[in-house]
């Protein structure tokens, strides 16, 4: 009989994926991991329904400590580059680093399953031609997870299988409701659990930096207010800022240096090219030559045209990894480093990365 581990965070999606493959005859286990204390998906009140599934399906259910792990990767990653004024996405770090790296480790390892499940929406497809697994976006564009899953290796990548990656999100409470899942009805987690768990970020982050008061200025170094820390602020925020112009302001960058948040306007925050560090080449071999792809900035973005420059490894600085150029065919509003930039050919995603800091936007 197959084997396999389904991630379960306690929501309909894991939910329904465990129940999808156990209804198709896979032997089944149950794994959660214990990221951190508080409520939201990945914590306690997730672990308990996650726990109820499992009784429900009739599977083992395993739970793991993971808080040591989500610390040093998530947590301290956060604070970290929030303190040096870019804006990290934790999601795909974490999914890499605490989630599918170490299930599939303890699959092998303790339970001798080479094979795990996740709730996620994105397909993996294997090309003979290039001998690689594809990562894929979802069925379902309007829920699709690959953006978050850019950094999977080819091994984490053959060891995975997203069984929703074919349905719209609809079908999966319609199947969830169809074999009584406790958690078919269950509302959608809206923010990071972090944020979850914290109430906000500005919460979380105030826990770990403390907050100094700093100029905001433009682009010639003119004071126009105040700030109350500038890791509350991120690339491209308009609302929030707390001061007035003859025409809308937009963060453009941050200086933790001089404890400035820059502000201009909608030009100012949009750019024709960017670098990006830390690439993983994921359905596609490392080029050596320029490519054609659509990029997406954001998790939301809309994908935009563009040119991606192999830069290969900075010899002086080997630990940002491969890097590439993006070059827009349109300029692009709110590159935030920090974030991740993700390109695509059609549904397949070929790499991505982590956007890097530019220089100062002060005019000297």
């Amino acid at each position: 009989m197959n084997k396999i581990i389904v991630g379960l965070s306690g929501g309909v999606d894991s939910s329904t994926t465990a129940a999808i493959l156990h209804h198709q005859g896979y032997q089944v286990e149950g794994l959660t991991l214990w990221l951190m204390k508080g409520k939201g998906q990945c914590c306690s009140e997730g672990m308990v329904d996650a726990a109820h599934i499992c009784e429900q399906l009739g599977i083992p259910h395993h739970i793991v400590d993971s808080r040591d792990l989500f610390q040093a990767n998530i947590v301290d990653y956060l604070v970290t580059g929030y303190s040096a004024g870019i804006t990290p996405l934790p999601c795909s770090q974490c999914n890499k680093a605490v989630k599918f790296g170490p299930m599939l480790a303890y699959g092998r390892e303790k339970l001798g399953i080479d094979k795990i499940a996740t709730g996620h929406y994105a397909r993996i497809d294997y090309d003979s031609q290039s001998d690689r697994y594809q990562l894929k976006r979802a069925i379902d564009r309007n829920k699709d997870q690959s953006y978050f899953l850019y950094d999977l290796t080819q091994d984490l990548l053959a060891g995975s299988v997203f069984p929703l990656g074919e349905v719209v999100k609809s079908e999966t409470r319609r199947i969830a409701a169809e074999y009584g899942l406790k958690t078919a009805d269950k509302p959608e987690s809206q923010d990071l659990c972090l944020v979850e768990a914290s109430g906000s970020m500005r919460a979380f982050l105030d826990k770990y930096i403390t907050p100094h008061q700093g100029e905001i200025v433009d682009q010639e170094g003119r004071v126009l207010g105040k700030h109350d820390g500038v890791h509350h602020y991120t690339i491209g925020q308009r609302k929030g800022l707390g001061i007035s112009a003859p025409h809308p302001l937009y963060v453009i960058d941050l200086d933790p240096v001089m404890n400035r948040v820059i502000v201009g306007d909608r030009d100012s925050a949009s750019k024709m090219e960017s670098t990006v560090k830390l690439v993983n080449w994921v359905s596609i071999v490392p080029p050596t030559i320029p490519i054609r792809g659509e990029v997406q900035v954001r998790y939301r973005s809309l994908p935009v045209a563009a040119n991606i420059i192999p830069l290969g490894i900075n010899e002086e600085k080997p630990e940002d990894g491969f890097r590439v150029k993006l070059m827009f065919e349109e300029a692009v509003f709110g590159i935030t480093p920090g974030q991740a930039a993700v390109w695509y050919d059609r549904d397949i995603l070929l790499g991505g990365g982590i956007i890097e800091k530019e220089g100062s936007t002060i005019n000297n």
